[in-house]
């Protein structure tokens, strides 16, 4: 029943990220339907890596996470309109659609049915929680004051070290990681298999690349303010 629900609100959380992402990024059509497409495309490889059982190798898992956040960051830096057009999506949007981290209480039922164990569904599921009921009073707090304001950058930071944290336990409690260091039962081996795998491969990636776009935002306001 558990993957079942998660499946459902796994791909409702993909769709709005996506749509929100492509209706409100300013480049023309063409570009648009281009994005649409690479996000679909990486969706459909993420799930492919997962049925293949291929995630159960810890070394494939970090390059699946990895690759989006290199991508996005290669992008972002060897062309200005693409950065340009990623520093457009409204920040009070991208703050907002962190509600979705709500799900994280899914890893709480995990652990409770003995599918998750150890510390990394109590520090993944209370942090993103935490970050997800925050999510919209920050994210009408951001349409009222500039983005370098100290409660914004608190809330991102938090948000941030929350899934950095959260990748750092789930890789050193998996069975068989050669980073493995916590030995906990069954340990984060649910995150391997799908629905779950596409928190790591997609949804983490998303949110990461939005904090960053979100602490870009607030250097630009901190030097603006000192010119």
């Amino acid at each position: 029943m558990l993957d079942i629900v998660a499946t459902i609100l796994t791909a409702t959380a993909l769709a709005a990220l996506l749509a929100a992402v492509v209706c409100t990024i300013p480049v023309g059509l063409t570009s648009k339907l281009a994005l649409a497409a690479a996000g679909g495309a990486w969706v459909g490889i993420a799930i492919a890596v997962a049925a293949s059982g291929a995630l159960a190798v810890p070394a494939v898992l970090g390059v699946v996470f990895a690759s989006p956040l290199v991508a996005a960051a290669a992008f972002a830096l060897a062309f200005p309109a693409v950065r340009s057009a990623m520093l457009a999506i409204p920040v009070p949007l991208i703050i907002g659609l962190n509600v979705f981290r709500l799900l994280g209480a899914e890893f709480l039922m995990l652990a409770m049915v003995g599918r998750l164990s150890g510390p990394f569904p109590l520090s993944a599921g209370w942090g993103d929680i935490v970050t997800g009921a925050l999510a919209i009073p920050v994210a009408i707090l951001a349409t009222r004051v500039r983005t370098n304001d100290a409660r914004i950058l608190a809330w991102n930071t938090f948000g941030t070290l929350d899934l950095m944290v959260a990748v750092l336990l789930g890789i050193t409690s998996a069975n068989g990681s050669a980073l493995q260091f916590i030995h906990a039962g069954v340990g984060s081996a649910a995150m391997q298999t799908l629905p779950w795998s596409l928190v790591p491969t997609v949804l983490v990636p998303l949110f990461l690349i939005g904090h960053g776009i979100v602490f870009a935002h607030a250097r630009a306001a901190r030097l603006d303010v000192r010119a």
